[in-house]
């Protein structure tokens, strides 16, 4: 379909682009470390799309060529506004390496799976050439390598701690999390104000700043200053208690200002903004997507990460799962953001009438599949509340987990023209619906499982337990494995009621925080009891800004400040890895 294409119908990304537009000078330039694809599940083409709608002109610079001689920095000139960085959707460096830090030979956001086409910390290697090359021009950072590393923070690849990535990028401002509204905020303050003192008014973004000037301009009721990035280097407390106060602020929907020294500095994190209402929402995912990749790829083998997700409607944003390994509850935030059925419909109608659609959608989903429209039902509780997770160790009692508008769009959702399966690829939260003592825990959530099996699951359900280890799995934050059990027999028992001969399939993770080879070895046990031989497993990775990375730099809790076991050793990260696959000579 992209051959049928306008080229003027996508973001241009060469200077023959540009001029075919007419113009002789762009607005913003978005560079991205991701091939660029102008799909809503691509955080590029959702800030390319809001500027352009904003009327200004905006090109994109997909996996710029930084070893040569900088050429795909200088093709387009400097904006009149400011240059946009991003790693891409995912963080370089996690992009880059496997749990053991071993190079990958793959990269599913570039044509062909082929890797090279981004350097290591892209976003600060893209910076500081820009900043280079155009030391006047404002460079903003954005995108999850730059949220998950907005203030100090632990580096598993280099065993290192790192001060924020405006420090190390040289970087102007940064916006974190899912930064439609502060990158709409910050468009107009370049166009209109200018003036930096103002920029506190803007929400959701970082920066830094003269001591003197803050003293001069905070009020002590507004922030929270944290440890130093000197006091947390030499003490790993003090950066323990650093992230429970970053964590509990970003949980909270009364967010203060954070502020963390550096040298003669303070680098300022300024609340977030409120979670995005039902029509700011349908506004985003409106925006005119081709939902395909640019023309550019036309000759060029697939590019995997849009072949998985290029028949997938996003329906909402946010998790309250609250993980300790994750990084969406940090990224997207706890409280869930939906969007309209109408506007997710129109998205899968547009979807059912392009060229080469053959019937199947594969994800009406989010970062947890059932979440959609699930909220407190006392916000004035949800305003005091401080849980970094409404699910464990228990089901918050103010949190509505009716699965019933859910199961209205799917039954809508199935009944479109040219649809002929929808399958959630999305992971599900089964104790949203599912008690220990094999009962459903209400009559939504009951209809939702049975639905989910009989209509929207193709032969293999994936969950994902994590662990047996119930001191593994507090520190995680998930569920007692024996609700999995209990999922397990209720599964099966529907298998065989309805002739489904359907899978389940549990994902696991080696190498958690307080997991030793005894552990795995009690993992493997519960396994065979299940006749389970795992196949979806992983071995932990810390990723920059999760209570599970904490705890692996400190060996600590950060809620209690006790001692927690932690394997570093390769050979026994390796050992827990290999556990796994008993079953195989």
């Amino acid at each position: 379909m992209a051959n049928r294409l306008n080229i003027n119908e996508f973001i241009p990304t060469s200077a023959d682009e540009v001029k075919k537009r007419g113009w002789k000078e762009l607005d913003v330039i978005l560079f991205t470390g991701d091939a660029y694809i102008d799909h809503p599940s691509f955080g590029i083409a959702i800030i390319a799309r809001l500027l352009e709608k904003k009327g200004l002109r905006v090109a994109v610079v997909p996996q710029p060529n930084w070893r040569d001689d900088l050429r795909d920095f200088k093709k387009l000139g400097k904006p009149n506004l400011f240059f946009g960085v991003t790693a891409g959707n995912m963080d370089s460096m996690v992009n880059h390496y496997t749990a053991n830090k071993r190079l990958r030979s793959d990269d599913a956001y570039t044509p062909g799976n082929k890797a090279g086409f981004r350097p290591d910390y892209a976003t600060i290697v893209y910076t500081k050439i820009l900043k280079q090359l155009f030391p006047e021009v404002p460079v903003l950072l954005g995108g999850i390598e730059a949220s998950m590393r907005r203030l100090t923070h632990y580096d598993y690849w280099s065993d290192t701690l790192k001060p924020s990535i405006l420090v190390e990028s040289g970087a102007d401002i940064l916006v974190y999390g899912m930064a439609e509204k502060s990158v709409d905020m910050l468009t107009d303050f370049f166009i209109s104000d200018k003036k930096i003192e103002n920029i506190k008014n803007i929400n959701q973004i970082a920066y830094l700043i003269d001591k003197t000037t803050f003293i001069s301009n905070y009020n002590s009721s507004e922030y929270i200053i944290l440890n130093s990035y000197e006091d947390c280097k030499e003490s790993k407390i003090k950066f323990a208690l650093n992230f429970k106060a970053i964590e509990e602020n970003s949980n909270s929907l009364n967010p203060k200002y954070l502020i963390e020294p550096y040298g003669e500095k303070y680098i300022v994190a300024n609340p977030a903004y409120p979670p995005l209402s039902e029509k700011e929402m349908d506004e985003i995912y409106d925006l005119p997507f081709t939902r395909l990749p640019h023309p550019r790829y036309l000759k060029k083998q697939p590019i995997p990460a849009y072949e998985m997700i290029k028949n997938s409607v996003v329906i909402h944003r946010g998790c309250f799962g609250g993980c300790s390994f994750c990084t969406i509850s940090a990224h997207q935030g706890k409280f869930i953001s939906s969007r309209s059925e109408s506007s997710i419909l129109n998205e899968l109608k547009k979807i059912t009438n392009s060229n080469g659609f053959k019937g199947h959608i594969s994800d009406l989903g989010g970062p947890s599949a059932n979440m959609y429209k699930m909220h407190g039902f006392d916000k004035e509780k949800c305003m005091k509340c401080k849980r970094p997770s409404c699910l464990y160790p228990n089901v918050c009692k103010n949190l509505n987990i009716n699965h019933t508008p859910l199961l209205n769009l799917y039954k809508k959702a199935r009944s479109l023209n040219k649809i002929n399966k929808i399958t959630i690829g999305s992971g599900i939260r089964y104790d949203l619906f599912l008690n220990e003592n094999g009962t459903f825990i209400d009559e939504s959530g009951k209809d939702y499982f049975y639905q989910l099996l009989k209509y929207h699951v193709s032969g293999r359900l994936k969950v994902a337990p994590e662990h047996t280890s119930e001191k593994v799995l507090k520190l995680t934050r998930k569920p007692s494995f024996k609700l999995f059990e209990t999922l397990y027999k209720i599964f099966y028992n529907i298998n065989r009621k309805y002739s489904l001969n359907l899978q389940l399939i549990p994902y696991f993770i080696s190498g958690l925080p307080d997991c030793d080879i005894a552990e795995m070895k009690f993992l493997t046990k519960k396994m065979e009891m299940l006749n389970i031989k795992p196949e979806q497993v992983q071995l932990f990775t810390p990723t920059p800004m999760t209570l599970a990375s904490v705890m692996y730099y400190t060996e600590m809790d950060p809620y209690t400040l006790k001692k927690i076991y932690i394997a570093k050793d390769k050979n026994e990260r390796d050992r827990q890895h290999q556990i796994f696959f008993w079953y195989k000579k």
